[in-house]
């Protein structure tokens, strides 16, 4: 997890909480200027943070493949939506689905969808899309045309409205990001050369909204009447303006002029939600968690009777606590990002809390168990007697990795390990994890919906970083069975196969600890009711931030 934004861990932390398709005008408009009243049956305007870092602003393109496209959300739209909290998959720009076998995928395009400039959808542009990117790499931001995560397509067909890609092989796991490419309108894009270079300022999309004006910071849009779902999307203008830190944005929310936010806002119940109770709200979805990893080529740490009785004595909801004002659960040990994920748990765990009690009377135990005995200096020593003296290296700046490493050193130094703390800018920790140089650090688990290319690639020994790259396997389990079902799960379409194969490598986190979940790590969403209702939330759990399409289709005005 690269980006880093400071959150909340300290005293400090707290107190700083206080038109047309065609159309690219640059008309000024004022960013405090009040939306417009409905009148009950629309919502008349939404303000929401800019996606594009302000070291671009000013630059407009609206290219999907650019890294700082103005908006890579409302003008394309993706085969489908696989929600980032339940996984189900909503049918978006294809209707159906379905492998015909582990090497072979269709999709049925939906009809009666037009561009923005009128033109029909077809399943030839879904031919397009995806076709032009094998003849031009830099362009497969889906990996469809290499074997990363299973192997490459073949051939990409059209008859009628089905789509067919044929694979070289098992190609299972390439599903989640097959279905988030945005489809391009080949009469408009087939002209312009390498996509990846292309810019943009004139987007003929399918989605719900066209460019009214951009004024090199705020970029404001138009419901599209003619959108294929418009019934559905009630939002007759969006305003996306501002890269906010949590100060500014706090007061922004409280003072209407920002609908929504997904930063860092330390504490937001005290600093935002309880200003307004009825009208400030906040979800943080779990997206994956917070682990702890272990350097598994060093003793003790190879030792799986080790890593089990650290795992039970660390205090995960002071973790919580310090690192997220407890806003986060304390994590499953299985890996699973629970409990919207339970459907995958093994029967020998369903229907129990698979989140390890803090015990550190149990953990002692269990390292005098293990042979970790305390010396004369009152601290356990290796096996053979030579010190024991792990150093947890975090990242300097990074306030809830640091707040989270300080629990953790203290859990330990309480099982009688002569831990500490070992602070390091975020690039010397990335180059120690390339060298395998350290003890323990913090890593993320992703929680996405693909388990095999989430908890698989914590686990696969082809995931082990190099010395160029940062790869998922930081702690470097090496295992050839673990690596036998991470290739079985990539490829397995049939759900039944899936969770048995899950479940297999559930077992392997309940029993050998290759790594230690802590705390689940946040999709965030703050947001206001006075304009829109309908955002999710833990009683309606159905998206999160990055399902912002799904999510104007759900948003109504509130009752008048």
């Amino acid at each position: 997890m690269k980006r880093r934004t400071l959150l909340a861990g300290t005293p400090l932390m707290a107190a700083l909480a206080l038109g047309t398709t065609a159309c690219s005008g640059r008309i000024a408009t004022k960013s405090d200027a009040p939306a417009p009243v409905g009148d009950g049956t629309s919502i008349p305007q939404l303000t929401l943070p800019a996606e594009v870092a302000e070291n671009v602003a000013g630059i407009e393109n609206y290219n999907p493949f650019s890294p700082n496209a103005t908006t890579k959300t409302y003008f394309y739209e993706p085969l489908m939506i696989r929600s980032s909290v339940n996984c189900e998959v909503v049918p978006w720009l294809a209707t159906d689905y379905a492998w015909v076998d582990p090497q072979t995928l269709t999709f049925t395009i939906r009809e009666g969808v037009t561009w923005s400039d009128g033109t029909p959808l077809t399943a030839e542009d879904v031919v397009f899309t995806l076709t032009m990117r094998k003849e031009f790499p830099a362009a497969d931001d889906i990996g469809l045309w290499n074997d990363t995560f299973g192997a490459h397509a073949d051939s990409v067909t059209a008859d009628g409205q089905v789509v067919t890609i044929a694979f070289s092989g098992n190609a299972a796991a390439k599903f989640d990001s097959l279905i988030t490419a945005k489809v391009l309108p080949k009469h408009v894009w087939g002209s312009v050369g390498d996509p990846a270079q292309h810019v943009d300022t004139a987007p003929v999309g399918t989605g719900p909204f066209q460019v009214e004006s951009y004024n090199g910071r705020r970029l404001t849009m138009t419901r599209r009447e003619d959108y294929w779902q418009a019934d559905k999307v009630l939002v007759d203008t969006l305003v996306l303006e501002g890269n906010y830190d949590a100060t500014n944005a706090a007061l922004k929310l409280t003072a209407g002029e920002l609908d929504a936010y997904w930063g860092e806002i330390p504490n937001p119940q005290q600093s935002f939600a309880d200003k307004d109770p009825e009208l400030n709200h906040f979800w943080y979805a779990p997206a994956g968690s917070t682990v702890l990893t272990y350097n598994l080529t060093r003793a003790p740490f190879d030792d799986a009777a080790f890593r089990a009785a650290l795992s039970h004595g660390l205090d995960k909801d002071e973790i919580s606590a310090k690192a997220t004002y407890g806003v986060m659960a304390p994590a499953s040990q299985t890996g699973l990002k629970l409990p919207y994920a339970e459907d995958l748990l093994p029967e020998a765990y369903a229907g129990t809390d698979t989140v390890l009690p803090f015990d550190t009377a149990a953990a002692e135990t269990m390292l005098d168990e293990a042979g970790y005995v305390v010396g004369p200096d009152g601290f356990r020593t290796m096996k053979d007697g030579s010190p024991l003296a792990p150093t947890f290296t975090v990242q300097a700046g990074w306030i809830d990795y640091q707040a989270t490493a300080d629990v953790v050193v203290r859990n330990l130094q309480a099982m009688k390990i002569n831990a500490s703390v070992q602070t390091s800018p975020p690039d010397a920790v990335d180059q120690n994890k390339k060298d395998a140089e350290f003890d323990m650090c913090l890593e993320y688990l992703h929680g996405a919906c693909e388990v095999a290319r989430n908890l698989g690639s914590k686990l696969a020994s082809d995931q082990v970083p190099d010395k160029q790259t940062v790869k998922a396997n930081v702690g470097r389990w090496i295992d050839p069975a673990t690596d036998e079902i991470v290739a079985e799960l990539s490829g397995a379409t049939d759900p039944a196969q899936q969770k048995e194969l899950t479940g297999q490598l559930v077992d392997i986190m309940m029993t050998q600890y290759p790594v230690t979940p802590l705390i689940y790590a946040p999709a965030r969403m703050i947001y206001r009711t006075d304009k829109a209702v309908g955002w999710p939330s833990e009683e309606d759990p159905y998206a999160t931030n990055s399902d912002m399409l799904m999510i104007m289709t759900r948003l109504t005005p509130p009752q008048q």
